[in-house]
C-alpha cells in the first residue's frame, strides 16, 4: 500500500496501523530530511521522498511498483492567515487537492488490476467554513467532492474510493490550536467525547474502508471526530 504524507502526523499514524496489520507499506514525505528523520522509527515501511505537486515524480514512483492494493492520500499543508495571499492559496490547493488527484489517477491502472481502494483525507472543514483557512477549507471541500466523483469514475475498474473526515486530531499541524487554552477548551466543549483525537484513532476507519467488510461502500465520507460534527 501507498500512504502519501505518511512520514508525519495523521499519515504516519495510518502507515503504522497498516504495518501492524501486516501490510507492506510505502510511506512518502516531501523532503529527504523528513524521510531520513523517521526512516528507522518507521521500519519496515519503505520511506520515500515525494512532492505531490510534481506530476512526473508521482507517475515515476507509482510506475516503479509491481502491484498496489491501497492508496491513502494524506499529503497536505495548512497555512492559516497566509492563505489569503493568492500564491499561498494556490499552493495549498495544489498540494491538498490537485496532489490527491495526481496520485489517484497515477495509481488507477495498478489499482484496477487488484480491484483495490483509495482513501482520501477530507476534514471537518469539508463541511464547515474556516475563516482563517480559506485555502485549506476549499481544498478539503474539494477532496470530498473529488472522492465522490472518482468513486463514480473508477467503479467500472472495481476500485472503491472513499474518504475519512477527521475531527480535531493532535498533530504538528494542530499544535498551535491544541496549545491555545481558550481554543482547545472551545473544541473540547463541542466534542461529545471530550478529548482531542490521535492519529491512531483514525486507523480503524481506514482499515475498514480498505477491507472486504466495506466491499459495497464507495463515495462515502466517514467522519471520525468524536461527535464534533453532530452537535
Amino acid at each position: 500500500m501507498l500512504v502519501t504524507g505518511g512520514t508525519s502526523g495523521i499519515g504516519a499514524g495510518i502507515a503504522q496501523g497498516f504495518l501492524e496489520a501486516g501490510a507492506e507499506v510505502i510511506a512518502t514525505g516531501v523532503s529527504r530530511g523528513e524521510v531520513d528523520k523517521v526512516r528507522e522509527a518507521m521500519a519496515p515501511a519503505d520511506c520515500r521522498v515525494l512532492d505531490v505537486r510534481d506530476g512526473r515524480a508521482v507517475e515515476a514512483l507509482v510506475g516503479e511498483l509491481g502491484a498496489l492494493d491501497v492508496v491513502v492520500n494524506c499529503a497536505g499543508i495548512i497555512r492559516r492567515v497566509d492563505e489569503f495571499e493568492s500564491s499561498v492559496f494556490e499552493e495549498v490547493i495544489d498540494i491538498n487537492l490537485t496532489g490527491t488527484m495526481r496520485v489517484c489517477t497515477a495509481a488507477r491502472p495498478l489499482l484496477a488490476r487488484s480491484r483495490g481502494s483509495i482513501v482520501n483525507l477530507a476534514s471537518m472543514l469539508s463541511f464547515f467554513g474556516g475563516g482563517l483557512v480559506p485555502g485549506y477549507s476549499a481544498s478539503k471541500g474539494g477532496v470530498a467532492q473529488l472522492t465522490k466523483s472518482l468513486a463514480i469514475a473508477f467503479a467500472a475498474d472495481g476500485i472503491r474510493v472513499n474518504a475519512i473526515a477527521p475531527g480535531w486530531i493532535q498533530t504538528p499541524l494542530t499544535a498551535a490550536l491544541h496549545q491555545n487554552e481558550d481554543r482547545s477548551r472551545a473544541i473540547l466543549e463541542r466534542t461529545p467525547l471530550k478529548r482531542w483525537g490521535t492519529p491512531q484513532d483514525l486507523v480503524g476507519g481506514v482499515l475498514f474502508l480498505c477491507s472486504p467488510a466495506a466491499a459495497f461502500i464507495t463515495g462515502s465520507i466517514l467522519a471520525i471526530d468524536g461527535g464534533y460534527s453532530v452537535v
